[in-house]
């Protein structure tokens, strides 16, 4: 079977039917995106894959639309765009294509359906408002997107063509490069973890390079550590670990006497050759050597340890 068009409506566009064309096209880069309301052309046929209009939803046939009654919705009820259609059954072959790993599939296709697609999905029938977003409600991405359309008195005939591939594009970028992280994540789990493991009983988790860390310190039960070090291009860094997903608290904070510190001063202070930096909240310092940076995490944690006592670990029997 060849899919030679991808068909969506023509007139105004919205956040669902271009993320959807985002994917379909990227899996049929040589069909031609038809927007149109022509009955002829939004009837099912097997060279096509028609979404977002229609009527209808029959995968079989190759038409995706949630407008109709009796629209399809999720295993919780929450209801399908024409985007969560698509991506329900093109998705995976998507994060084939832009050459996701096949064991990070499964968890990389959950965390963008959910954080991703499920608020478009909601947006567009209705059920959750971009206004919850307060002050930042225009900054929302589908909101964003909307405005890519054409201004009342862009009349041309090819201007609702035009803004919707403008929109495209950016629509492309957020999709990839959200796609592309959740990836990343998957990747740096698995050295976070063998970093971990490293690291032992020890308060100081020691990185190959910068990178996500947190989950997989949560998932292991790993609340011993303390402070995480890698190196970022000619130096290396030391910073805190975060108490929760949001907020900045820390388990624990690098010494008072550094805050806000450089070069000499900072070097006078902590007494470590190589220690030019320590900001001032106390979340982050950098030296110039592997070697200085953990004189630095082994001072950081004597101090933690002295501050507060509860800090101390101790391993359980085995």
């Amino acid at each position: 079977m060849t899919i030679s068009h991808l068909v969506t409506h023509s007139g105004g566009f919205h956040a669902d039917e271009l993320m959807s064309s985002v994917i379909l096209t990227r899996l049929f880069p040589d069909a031609e995106l038809m927007r149109t309301r022509s009955k002829d052309w939004i009837t099912p046929a097997s060279d096509r894959i028609i979404y977002d209009v229609g009527g209808s939803y029959d995968a079989e046939a190759q038409i995706f639309d949630h407008h109709q009654r009796g629209a399809p919705r999720r295993d919780d009820d929450q209801p399908y765009s024409s985007f969560g259609l698509i991506w329900k059954h093109y998705g995976m072959d998507y994060l084939a294509a832009l050459d996701v790993p096949e064991e990070a599939r499964e968890t990389v296709y959950g965390s963008f359906d959910r954080g991703f697609v499920l608020p478009i999905d909601l947006v567009d029938n209705g059920e959750l408002s971009p206004s919850v977003a307060g002050d930042l409600t225009g900054l929302t991405l589908p909101v964003l997107l909307e405005s890519l359309k054409p201004v009342f008195d862009q009349t041309g005939p090819d201007a609702e063509n035009e803004a919707f591939h403008l929109a495209l594009g950016i629509a492309r970028a957020f999709v990839e490069a959200r796609i592309n992280r959740s990836a990343a994540k998957q990747r740096a789990a698995a050295l976070a973890e063998q970093a971990i493991a490293d690291a032992g009983d020890g308060y100081v988790l020691e990185l190959p390079m910068g990178m996500p860390f947190r989950p997989a310190v949560v998932k292991a039960g790993a609340d011993h550590l303390l402070f995480v070090v890698a190196p970022r291009g000619k130096d290396w860094t030391i910073g805190g670990i975060r108490l929760n997903d949001d907020g900045f608290e820390q388990r624990a904070d690098l010494p008072e006497a550094w805050a806000g510190l450089t070069n000499a001063d900072l070097e006078g202070v902590s007494g470590v050759e190589g220690a030019t930096f320590c900001h001032n909240a106390r979340f982050i310092a950098a030296a110039t050597s592997r070697d200085a940076i953990l004189k630095m995490a082994q001072i950081a944690v004597e101090e933690a340890l002295r501050v507060n006592p509860e800090l101390v670990y101790t391993p359980a029997a085995e």
